[in-house]
């Protein structure tokens, strides 16, 4: 694999050198999977252009126009007339490795085997955002896919454990990490936790199979785990604190249900709840039954299939049987503290957030558990976070605004409605002086007849407007 890879990096057949090639339009057009704009961008002949056809848009190219770095490769088969065609989707990825999987699926392509392996793509690339960045000992990439994951772990972590249920997802993983120069990863068959039964992590990443589906006939075992509802995600969940080492972290992709009757957030907590770590749960966006399913159906290129409309039916009836008026797609995180108290933060953000999210959050659980285990807040010496931004909105001419609202420009980009003794203490803190005094002197510059309660600024430093 190294003469491959060292010609695909002498072509330009990279990340950078593949999106110059095709230009915006053929981009975009690719992504509503659309491949004339990209045929037409690759037409030169040129090895590139080649290899682009050959790897990324799954035609076939003439045997002519390729070394034995790919004729030998194993990677390709014969298309008639002097032509071969990629037997897989080799992609540049964003480390600067590359990645092996099935070609992505599209209209009027023959339906999915069962053990298909999926590239990277939207999914993969938050996963990788939101994994703390900081050097670790040991990590695990649960349910590795195509190994992309591994690739963001190589060069952080000292030893990295990949596992996957698909035995061919693992072939492929390990045709990715040889072509991207990785060594040393050992690879494992088995589901969820089981090849690692006795084993401790200072990292877990994972983007499993979190499809929320009836199951039966057409399972893929790349998105779908034939467990009833999100019962996989929150086993997922319930096992890992027995897999981390003291401080050790974890990171997952998830689906969640929305049910009647029940709060999405008392169910995702709660599965957090059980497990003694502290935890951080974000819903990014929230689809009802019929955009889920339509998603999905999309993802399997079903559409347009005879049996489109009966899949569609079958799905929506699963929900109605089970009362779902939802479903949320977010990422949890964990973390093994050792606290006797842990803290369970649960909540929804479906605004752009500094990426990645990763280089910052170590300072976001700190945050969390900081303003739930801090005893006494009134000796506190807090400070305003960097960036933070106070707006006013009011009458014009009015001596007091309606209202107040504290935005930061960092970080996740919260944005939160405040009195005005919250925005006059954002603009005097500075660590200098303890909390308790500052809300004193406070209190009577505003009228305010006593002093405010301290534990009522709890919320704002789990949030991030003010750090301990």
């Amino acid at each position: 694999m190294e003469r491959l890879r060292q010609l695909l990096l002498d072509t330009g057949y990279t990340i950078d050198g593949v999106r110059e090639r095709l230009g915006s339009m053929a981009a975009s057009a690719l992504a509503r999977e659309e491949l004339v704009p990209a045929l037409r961008a690759t037409a030169g002949g040129d090895p590139l252009a080649t290899l682009i056809r050959l790897w990324w848009l799954g035609v076939p190219v003439p045997a002519a126009a390729l070394g034995p770095e790919v004729l030998d490769s194993g990677l390709v088969e014969e298309a008639g007339d002097g032509e071969v065609r990629a037997t897989v989707h080799l992609q540049p990825w964003e480390t600067g490795g590359y990645l092996v999987s099935d070609r992505k699926v599209r209209p009027g392509d023959p339906p999915l085997r069962p053990d298909h392996v999926v590239g990277a793509g939207g999914a993969s690339a938050n996963l990788a955002q939101l994994a703390t960045r900081r050097p670790v000992g040991s990590a695990l990439d649960l349910g590795t896919g195509c190994g992309v994951q591994v690739l963001h772990l190589a060069g952080r972590a000292e030893r990295v454990v990949a596992t996957d249920l698909n035995p061919r997802a693992l072939e492929l993983a390990r045709l990715s990490w040889a072509l991207s120069g990785v060594e040393g990863v050992e690879a494992r068959t088995g589901s969820l936790y089981d090849p690692v039964e006795d084993e401790r992590f200072d990292l877990i990443v994972s983007n499993p199979p979190f499809v929320i589906a009836p199951g039966g006939e057409g399972k893929l075992t790349y998105r779908e785990s034939g467990e009833a509802g999100d019962a996989f995600c929150r086993e997922l969940v319930r096992r890992t604190p027995r897999h981390l080492n003291p401080g050790g972290q974890a990171h997952f992709l998830a689906n969640w249900l929305h049910v009647e009757g029940e709060d999405w957030h008392d169910r995702v907590g709660g599965w957090l709840r059980e497990t003694g770590c502290d935890g951080w749960v974000v819903q990014r966006d929230v689809q009802d039954p019929a955009e889920y399913v339509e998603l999905w159906l999309r993802d399997a290129a079903r559409q347009g299939t005879p049996r489109y409309t009966e899949l569609y039916d079958q799905w929506l009836s699963w929900f109605d049987e089970h009362k779902v008026e939802g479903i949320g797609f977010g990422w949890i995180t964990m973390r093994a503290s050792g606290s006797l108290d842990p803290v369970v933060r649960v909540e929804h953000l479906d605004h752009q957030v500094v990426l990645p999210v990763g280089d910052y959050v170590d300072d976001v659980l700190d945050a969390i558990a900081a303003a739930h285990r801090t005893p006494a807040l009134d000796s506190a010496r807090l400070r305003t976070a960097v960036g933070l931004l106070d707006e006013r909105v009011g009458l014009p001419g009015a001596e007091d605004p309606i209202r107040i609202v504290l935005r930061q420009t960092q970080g996740l980009r919260r944005s939160r409605e405040v009195g005005t003794v919250e925005a006059a203490l954002a603009g005097v803190c500075d660590g200098e002086l303890a909390l308790g005094p500052l809300l004193n002197v406070i209190a009577e510059l505003v009228g305010q007849g006593e002093m405010p309660d301290a534990d009522a600024i709890r919320p704002l430093i789990a949030e991030g407007y003010f750090l301990l």
